[in-house]
């Protein structure tokens, strides 16, 4: 079964550079195009695409805004297209249920193997990045409010989802959890499903971003 996406660019050549590059791919199929964020919903609700491909600056109505609507109405994964890796509006993105983003000058290879991670229901940011960006994330929105006490948020979890949820959150892959766990890899999506269950969570990032929220794991800590 294909993964159907929708590219959302205000540039053409972007749109149609991107759009060509998955459509070369057996398992992947580019449903519509948008040119701003009012299209790029529009073509959401009409072809309930798996995969969006947004642009965060677009006329009209910016990828913010429509990463916001489609999260909200649909189970379509949203990634942000931007040019720069620290684009103030990816952490607003990512706040609004966006599994993560691409820098427009995104390899071929990588930019397919995106589309299929996200399709598969993880995030695409590496840990590396995903630990700066959280860590960014925290100190912004710490500076504005005091964070949810740990216990008030995560008693939900069992003992082992809590240890889970922090390996996750420093970045480890599923294969490395269970070997850190000494479990296998496939009690370890069990996990990784119970904990985005309990906690009410989309995706893989915004349970990083719990888990920095709450205190789990801080900003700087040990991988």
């Amino acid at each position: 079964m294909s993964i159907r996406v929708v590219v959302a660019d205000d540039q053409e050549l972007v749109r149609s550079g991107f759009s060509m590059i998955l459509e070369a791919q057996r398992d992947i199929e580019v449903v519509a195009e948008a040119g701003d964020g009012v299209e790029a919903v529009a073509a959401v609700r009409l072809h309930t695409p798996d995969v969006l491909l947004l642009d965060i600056r677009m006329p009209r109505m910016d990828g913010l805004e429509a990463a916001r609507l489609v999260c909200a109405e649909s189970g379509c994964k949203v990634v942000m297209l931007t040019t720069f890796d620290l684009d103030e509006y990816v952490y607003e993105a990512l706040y609004a249920g966006a599994s993560g983003f691409l820098l427009k000058d995104v390899r071929r290879d990588d930019l397919v193997h995106a589309v299929r991670v996200v399709a598969a229901g993880d995030s695409l940011l590496a840990p590396s990045v995903t630990r700066r960006l959280v860590a960014d994330i925290i100190r912004r929105r710490r500076a504005e409010s005091v964070p949810e006490p740990a216990p008030a948020r995560l008693d939900v979890l069992t003992a082992r989802e809590e240890e889970t949820l922090r390996l996750l959150a420093r970045g480890l892959s599923n294969a490395e959890i269970a070997t850190t766990l000494f479990v296998s890899e496939h009690t370890v999506k069990t996990h990784v499903s119970n904990v985005l269950s309990k906690l009410g969570l989309r995706d893989r990032v915004q349970a990083v971003i719990c888990a920095y929220e709450t205190g789990l794991v801080t900003p700087g800590s040990a991988p």
